[in-house]
């Protein structure tokens, strides 16, 4: 069986794949030796792919290694089924790199636009197996403490359905102002995209991809944890 180890900006996931089936996947309290132990149990664990985006994970791979498993440590300089072409790879964040070997992985050779929707927003377009590049956009956690964090009066907020347009309190016009960007946002991208890949398939994902499902006005297919599919594949594929 395979073991995933995710370590993202503001959390740890793991997952049990045996092949390309998902048979547990959980949040972990960190990295570390114990952590990852007391996730396992007495799966029999064949393989390992560490990917992070946060801290350094060479003591979690050195760990897993002295435990006798098979370690990729997932890096820019990994094989990938795709081309990539962006100009400086290694300040590519490995998660969004996942996210394109998850998406080739399910859609093959199709024009496929990946939104991840975490703690920031990323838009990447794959085109017959070339992966064309991105854009980096902050999420919508950090859109509401960025506004509270750096004003001196205005609240914190957070998603919310019931929001006044125009808002005629501030809370509405936080909520508001924040979900409607949000919106147009999305919406234009996919439409602009689309324009000159008339076939797109857009996946969404990530932490917020549930909340924003109801932001898209286009077709879209959601697939919540395709960064930790995508990093299974690429542990069959460099081993």
């Amino acid at each position: 069986m395979n073991l995933v180890i995710d370590i993202g900006n503001t959390s740890v996931k793991a997952a049990i794949f045996k092949g390309r089936d998902l048979v547990i996947m959980d949040r972990i309290a960190d990295a570390g030796a114990d952590a990852i132990r007391a996730f396992c149990g007495h799966a029999a664990i064949d393989k390992v792919i560490v990917s992070s985006v946060g801290a350094d994970p060479s003591d979690t791979v050195a760990h897993l290694r002295e435990a006798g498993y098979w370690v990729h440590d997932l890096t820019w300089q990994s094989k990938f089924p795709f081309r990539n072409m962006y100009q400086t790879p290694e300040t590519l964040g490995v998660d969004r790199l996942a996210a394109v070997a998850g998406a080739i992985s399910q859609f093959g050779q199709s024009t496929i636009l990946v939104i991840d929707a975490g703690s920031a927003i990323t838009y990447d377009l794959i085109s017959k197996g070339v992966f064309e590049g991105g854009t980096i956009s902050p999420g919508m956690g950090m859109r509401f403490r960025a506004l509270h964090t750096f004003t001196s009066r205005l609240p914190l907020c957070n998603y919310s359905h019931n929001f006044r347009y125009p808002a005629t309190n501030t809370v509405d016009a936080i909520t508001g102002g924040v979900i409607m960007g949000l919106a147009f946002e999305l919406n234009e991208y996919i439409r602009s995209i689309r324009k000159e890949y008339t076939d797109l398939v857009t996946i969404l994902t990530g932490g917020d991809s549930e909340l924003f499902t109801e932001l898209i006005d286009d077709e879209f297919v959601t697939i919540p944890d395709l960064v930790i599919e995508g990093l299974n594949y690429l542990l069959e594929y460099n081993s």
